[in-house]
């Protein structure tokens, strides 16, 4: 029996039965000189290789494991079509492919794509034939061209600092789908927690009449039958029941569309946020985010978690710890991750991976926005995201500054895209637009710690901004250190190029003590929404995790979580009195 890896389905938001994993073994070969295209590969080549997908050739898991630069792969698999799967559309779905990307079936090619973090989809009905059909892809990456976002992914030979072993070419699920002509495009949920009810916006192909069932643990609460005039179109649905998306209860709601011949299985968490004042309201109720940085690297897959386990397991090993989210650092997580998120109440922060780009160019725009823009789309009806956040550090590129009406223009598209969550334009620096003005201090002194954040020492009365000659703070707006820490703590090892930041504790009683102390200095700030300790687990040389890189746990778990949960000064009821 051939076993398929990654098996579940990759979409839980927009679901059909009639679907097919393309996962396992394909043909590969290397292209280093980027000619296989104008040898016409896609028609024909003897493939010297095998990968297992949806794992990228610099893994273990892939069969290939080779970690050198790669210029461009092929891929290639035969599948089988039957009369019946030929009356249907097909489309084939692609996770994500790294970066730019060309899909061929029976040699001749479907489309293009480029991003290596979005979704992406061909439908191929045209060019298939009952029986045996090839699929081949090709893939161009190159991550230090300033021309395409590669987050933590090493532009140098070896892994070093906080970047990383690099992605190339597939690295999630490839499926195929079939459909009814008249079918759904997307579905989109805005949740109106305090009526009850939740609006559908839906793109459809065709005239059918659309049925909406809302289903609550099995239980039918809330059903409407529209007629399909146009193909775009906002649907009311009244909820008999109201159960609201907390953090720790994901509390979701099952959705059954029903379009003509086309069934799709959805969900949606009923949850409103708002930033109020130096708050973050979560269902009108302030919420401290205790937020954990995850960088989403696997040391057997790389970009791709082995199992869909290992990734609910990841989000377990954070609320063990007493955190109650994490910001998705450098990196689009895939939608099964943000499922798991939805399901256990687990805040999120959803970023891309904006590292590789000059945003001193006005070309970095066509880099980055059009990707970003499929992420926003993909991943909109999450409830576990609470925060978009497009770029990270937005440092110097050879000396040259950002264009700051850029970084302004990335957080008018993200707010155009979604009014209904928070955007942080640059978290640490440097902000030009922002909801929410995010900061980066890796201070390992408890007490110098406290001092950088006590208001009246500084010209805008509220905290040391390490960034202040490039960037301004607007009074008022919601601030967090959404990066502190990133406490050492590798005694077992004798590398010199393993990291972390500041001098190393002597002891993990000397670990405990500074990791208690800078996290209270941000519970115990009035004005403080949340914050994100540096890091997770370890990621390879990078040794400031709170497990190890195999997710073992370095600490007394129990002890960090009695840490983390105290109540925050913010959260308090009578706050306002304090003021």
């Amino acid at each position: 029996m051939t076993i398929i890896p990654r098996p579940e389905h990759p979409q839980p938001q927009f679901q059909r039965q009639n679907w097919r994993n393309l996962n396992g073994q394909w043909q590969f070969e290397f292209d280093f000189g980027k000619s296989g295209r104008a040898r016409k590969w896609y028609q024909k080549h003897d493939f010297s290789q095998e990968i297992t997908v949806p794992f990228c050739p610099e893994s273990e898991l892939s069969g290939i494991h080779y970690t050198d630069f790669i210029a461009a792969v092929w891929y290639q698999k035969t599948f089988e079509i039957s009369q019946a799967e030929l009356a249907h559309t097909t489309l084939i779905h692609f996770g994500a492919v790294d970066y730019s990307s060309e899909v061929y079936v029976n040699g001749q090619s479907v489309g293009t794509h480029r991003g290596g973090y979005s979704s992406f989809s061909f439908d191929i009905s045209q060019y298939l034939i009952v029986g045996e059909n090839v699929v081949t892809v090709y893939a161009e990456d190159d991550v230090r061209s300033y021309r395409q976002p590669k987050g933590k992914q090493s532009s140098e030979y070896y892994s070093h600092g906080c970047d990383y072993t690099r992605t190339t070419g597939i690295w999630q699920t490839v499926w195929l789908e079939f459909l009814p002509q008249h079918h759904l495009n997307q579905v989109k949920f805005y949740p109106n927690v305090t009526q009850g009810f939740v609006t559908v916006e839906t793109e459809t192909v065709g005239h059918e009449s659309l049925n909406i069932e809302v289903y609550y643990q099995g239980q039918l609460c809330g059903q409407a039958i529209f007629t399909d005039d146009t193909n775009h179109q906002l649907h009311e649905v009244k909820l008999d029941q109201v159960h609201l998306w907390k953090v720790g209860a994901g509390r979701l709601y099952d959705v059954k569309l029903t379009y003509g011949e086309d069934k799709v299985a959805s969900y949606f968490g009923l949850r409103e946020i708002q930033m109020d004042g130096y708050r973050f309201l979560l269902n009108g109720q302030p919420v401290f985010e205790r937020l954990v940085l995850d960088q989403g690297f696997y040391p057997d897959g790389i970009y791709t978690a082995p199992t869909d386990a290992a990734l609910q397991k990841d989000i377990q090993l954070s609320l063990d710890c007493g955190f109650n989210g994490a910001r998705l650092h450098q990196k689009a997580f895939e939608p099964r991750f943000l499922y798991h998120a939805d399901q256990m109440g687990y805040l999120v922060w959803g970023e891309m991976a904006s590292w590789g780009i000059d945003l001193s160019a006005n070309e970095s725009i066509l880099d980055f926005v059009p990707e970003w823009q499929e992420i926003v789309a993909r991943d909109f009806n999450h409830p576990a995201i609470v925060t978009w956040c497009p770029l990270n550090e937005t440092w110097n590129v050879k000396d040259r500054p950002q264009i700051n009406d850029i970084v302004k223009y990335y957080y008018q598209v993200t707010k155009q895209l979604d009014p209904t969550r928070p955007c942080v334009d640059t978290s640490g620096n440097y902000h030009v637009q922002t909801d929410i003005y995010d900061l980066h201090d890796y201070e390992q002194d408890p007490e110098k710690f406290a001092t950088h954040y006590a208001g009246e020492h500084y010209e805008n009365g509220e905290f040391r901004d390490e960034h202040d000659a490039r960037q301004q703070y607007t009074s008022g707006l919601p601030f967090g250190v959404s990066e502190y820490g990133g406490i050492k703590w590798d005694p077992n090892s004798e590398s010199e190029t393993a990291w972390g930041y500041g001098e190393a504790p002597q002891t993990m009683a000397e670990f405990m003590n500074r990791y208690r102390g800078l996290t209270e200095v941000l519970l115990n700030h009035p004005r403080m929404f949340g914050f994100c300790y540096t890091q997770l687990y370890d990621v390879e040389q990078e040794r400031n995790g709170l497990y190890y890189y195999d997710r073992t746990p370095k600490f007394n778990v129990e002890e960090l979580k009695a840490i983390n949960q105290q109540i925050a000064l913010s959260e308090s009821p009578d706050l306002d009195d304090r003021r």
